[in-house]
Order: C-alpha cells, then sequence, then structure tokens
C-alpha cells in the first residue's frame, strides 16, 4: 500500500499480557486455559453480594519485573478504579482496572526496523482484571457467557504514539511479546489470548495535528497486525480524501476479507465513570520489594547483547538474533559453554542457520529441538578437530534431528563418518582419480579452473565425501602443477 509523502501515520498500542499466576488477581479460582465453562468463576468472580476483592501479591510481582525491565518508574502508591460499563460478561457491571496513577509509569522499549533502531516510549504499564467471554456458536441463535476469564490478572500496556508504520507497529509488538516471556510473566500465547493488541491509529498531513483515531481491536497475531493496520491506513485517508470526516470509533478486522470494520462508536474516559475502589487498599511498594524483585530478575536482553559482543566478538547483529527469544539465548549460552568460547562464532552461524531452518521447517521453537545444545556443540567440535568435514556435519545433524544417535561421536562411529585426514592415503586416492581423468587434467592444464573443480569432485566422491576438503584442494592442486 504505497504512502505519499503528504501523509503522516501516527499509532500507538495498547496491549493486554495475561499474567502467568496460578489464580485470579482478586480470587483464588484458577486461571489455568481450557476448562469447561464457569468451572473456574468463583463467588468473587461472579460478584455475589458481599464478597470482598483481594490483591494477588504475585501480579504485583510480574508488574514490578516489567516495569524494572523497560526502565520505567515504579509507583510507591498506585490506586484502583472501578471501570464502569454493561457487558453480559462483566457479572460485576464495572471492572477493576487502575486509572488516574498507575502501577508503572513511564519507560520504553528499543525496537529494529530493517537497519534502523528506534526507541518507542510508554505512557504507563497498569493491572487490571480481564471480562468474561461470550459464545455466540452453537447456542441456536443465542449467546453463552463463560466467566472462566474474569477476573484473570492482565497488566495494561500503553504506549505513546510514537510509531509511524505498520511494520514499526508490528517490530514492537514482537519486542514486547519476546520481553514478558523473557522475564516470565506472560506465556505469550496470542492463540489463547494470553497477549493480545489493540492498535489505534490516525493520519494526519504533514505538519498539521494529529488526526482522529480509531481503535482496531484484538489483534491476536503478527501478521493480522500488519494487515489490518495497513488496510486502516488506507481506509483513512481515501476519506480524508473524498472529503469525509473521521468519526472516532472502535473497529475490528476481519481476517477473511483483510479488512476493518466499525463495531461501535469509541468511548472516552468520562464514560466510564472511574472512581476509586472502596474494597481495595492503595497499593505500596516499599524500596525493599523492588530491591527483592530486582534481584530475582534474569538477565536483560540487551545487556546479554552487549556480553556476547565483548565476550564473544559477535557482531551486534548476531547478538540480537541470539537474543530475540530466551529459548534461543539459554540454547547458545549452553552450547557456548559446551563447545568453548574459540568456537562461539561458530555456534553461532550453526543456530541461527542449518538449526532456525529445520525449526522453521518444522514450526517448532527451540525449546523443543530434537538437537539439544550439547548435542550441537559437540558437533562443532568434531568440526573444529577436523574429525569430519562440513559436509559431513550437515549429515551428522540430519542424523542428530531424526534421533538415529545419542551424540555426534555415536553418528560418526556407526556410520563410519570419520574424515581421512592420512596424507598418503589422499595422494593415493588423488593419482587414480588423475589417472582416470585425463581430459580434464588436460583442461586445467590449458586454463580451465571448472576442469579443477571437476576433479576435486570426484576425489571426493571416490572418498565419499570423508577426505578433508582442503587437504584435496591443496595436494590436487600440487600434482597438477608439478606436473
Amino acid at each position: 500500500m504505497a504512502m505519499t509523502d503528504k501523509w503522516e501515520v501516527v499509532i500507538g498500542l495498547e496491549t493486554h499480557a495475561q499474567l502467568q499466576t496460578q489464580s485470579k488477581i482478586f480470587s483464588g479460582a484458577a486461571t489455568a486455559f481450557g476448562a469447561a465453562p464457569n468451572a473456574q468463576a468463583c463467588a468473587v468472580d461472579i460478584a455475589l453480594p458481599g464478597v470482598l476483592p483481594v490483591l494477588n501479591r504475585k501480579a504485583v510481582v510480574c508488574a514490578i519485573k516489567f516495569g524494572l525491565a523497560v526502565g520505567a518508574q515504579i509507583t510507591p502508591r498506585s490506586i484502583f478504579a472501578r471501570k464502569n460499563y454493561f457487558y453480559p460478561d462483566l457479572p460485576k457491571g464495572y471492572q477493576i482496572s487502575q486509572f488516574e496513577i498507575p502501577v508503572v509509569q513511564g519507560g520504553g522499549l528499543s525496537i529494529r526496523v530493517g537497519d534502523a533502531e528506534k526507541f518507542v516510549n510508554l505512557t504507563r504499564a497498569h493491572l487490571e482484571e480481564d471480562a468474561g467471554k461470550s459464545l455466540h456458536e452453537d447456542f441456536q441463535g443465542k449467546t453463552g457467557i463463560d466467566l472462566n476469564r474474569a477476573g484473570t490478572p492482565l497488566l495494561e500496556i500503553v504506549t505513546e504514539p510514537d510509531m509511524r508504520s505498520a511494520e514499526e507497529a508490528v517490530a514492537y509488538a514482537k519486542a514486547l511479546h519476546a520481553l514478558v516471556q523473557w522475564i516470565g510473566i506472560c506465556d505469550g500465547n496470542m492463540q489463547e489470548g494470553s497477549f493480545r493488541c489493540d492498535a489505534n491509529v490516525s493520519v494526519r498531513r504533514a505538519g498539521e495535528p494529529l488526526g482522529t483515531r480509531r481503535e482496531i481491536k484484538n489483534l491476536n497475531s503478527f501478521r493480522f497486525m500488519q494487515q489490518a493496520i495497513e488496510y486502516e491506513i488506507q481506509w483513512q485517508i481515501n476519506e480524508i480524501e473524498e472529503g469525509r470526516k473521521i468519526q472516532q470509533a472502535t473497529v475490528l478486522f476481519d481476517p477473511d476479507k483483510g479488512e476493518t470494520r466499525a463495531m461501535r462508536s469509541k468511548e472516552d474516559a468520562q464514560d466510564y465513570r472511574y472512581f476509586p475502589d472502596p474494597d481495595l487498599l492503595p497499593l505500596e511498594i516499599k524500596p525493599e520489594w523492588i530491591s527483592d524483585v530486582k534481584a530475582s530478575m534474569p538477565e536483560l536482553p540487551a545487556a546479554m547483547q552487549a556480553r556476547f559482543q565483548a565476550e564473544f566478538g559477535l557482531s551486534a547483529y548476531d547478538a540480537s538474533i541470539l537474543t530475540a527469544s530466551r529459548g534461543m539465548a539459554d540454547y547458545y549460552v549452553v552450547a557456548v559453554s559446551a563447545a568453548g568460547a574459540a568456537n562461539a562464532k561458530a555456534v553461532a552461524n550453526w543456530i541461527m542457520g542449518d538449526l532456525a531452518a529445520r525449526l522453521n521447517k518444522a514450526d517448532m521453537p527451540i525449546d523443543a529441538s530434537p538437537i539439544s545444545a550439547t548435542q550441537l556443540a559437540g558437533l562443532i567440535q568434531r568440526i573444529t578437530d577436523n574429525t569430519i568435514s562440513n559436509n559431513i556435519a550437515k549429515k551428522v545433524f540430519e542424523a542428530l534431528w531424526n534421533g538415529e544417535g545419542v551424540n555426534a561421536d555415536d553418528i560418526i562411529d556407526k556410520q563410519g563418518l570419520k574424515q581421512i585426514t592420512d596424507t598418503g592415503a589422499i595422494e593415493q586416492i588423488i593419482d587414480e582419480v588423475l589417472a582416470a581423468n585425463q581430459k580434464s587434467v588436460e583442461e586445467f592444464r590449458a586454463g580451465k579452473d571448472k576442469a579443477f573443480n571437476a576433479l576435486v569432485g570426484q576425489a571426493m566422491k571416490a572418498t565419499k565425501g570423508k577426505a578433508n576438503p582442503q587437504q584435496v584442494n591443496d595436494l590436487l592442486r600440487k600434482k597438477l602443477t608439478a606436473g
């Protein structure tokens, strides 16, 4: 969708990350996915008279972790509010959230789009409870209400309107998705609704004030996010160019039609009549609590990238790829530890190359890789010590992937793949190849370089690929030039 220079796109994202707690934010009911409808909705969740909410400490710890990870201010005293609206899946008639004073304020995330790096500022992150779910299928025209999700703890993360394209919005969403999983506060499962994004999109002519925004709700895949934002941008530009005004609205994306459609006019804060929840005390977070949480935090991606560059001599690009997810970073650390720091670059190449390609093909996360980090390290060590060549290593890699041996050594022994490095044995094979390929010998001596490659290929074929390729090259050239 081509954009003209006269238009500027303005995008802000609101993300609901479901926090990894065993119980809900204000009750002891379970949060596990997939239970029978309403099996995990207790008296507090369904708002029976006389019940009182009690704040889940683990949810607060998750919020503190996030605030620390994005360099934000952890508010010493934050307040829970009631956000009033009426909907069938909201049993209380209000949602407990945070409004004027959220638990996390400020901070931001660095993102990379192509070769460009950009910092996206965060406005806030606040704790709140999820609503239930309306089910419209298999009810003969009626709607079913499942309150299992009611009271599920969420952290709503809100950006400033800093993004200027669908690509930037997706890059930010991916970076945030990786971060919340990295620090262990959200499982990031978009199919189950654990990580949901709403995109506020507006357009304006260059130099003009901000345009009227429309909010695209519940984007649960990065691909749909890209498509929805791109469609919405073009739709708004067309509307304005045809003389119509943009009306503030909430819209949904229809992936089958590839278009957004208005759901309702967009509410403003005053429509929700926020007021402090009288059943909940203000949340007080003392410096000692923040220090305790900080001590339990894993090394963050940016710090790990810098360490990989300093310790292992990796490029900034390699370091960023290897820290794109906690799983990949952990895999790399274990593999380098087993293979030795001298093999750090080789380990990076194998993870980003052959292993990544195989995992993508199988649509499998690195945590589920059939080849463990120590197995890959063992394979790389056998390349380094010349036990096998790079070509043979690919065969060993496939065998490891298919579970044909416990480690590289086992497969090399079983399949007789050990590289031939004995100079005498290689010379004998080269002599036989030269004798059998006189035409190629003559062509090489006549100045045709391709003939040399053909002779190398014949020599490698004669050794079933087990000869050291460098030795074959050196000895063959020596014999041809000597003759």
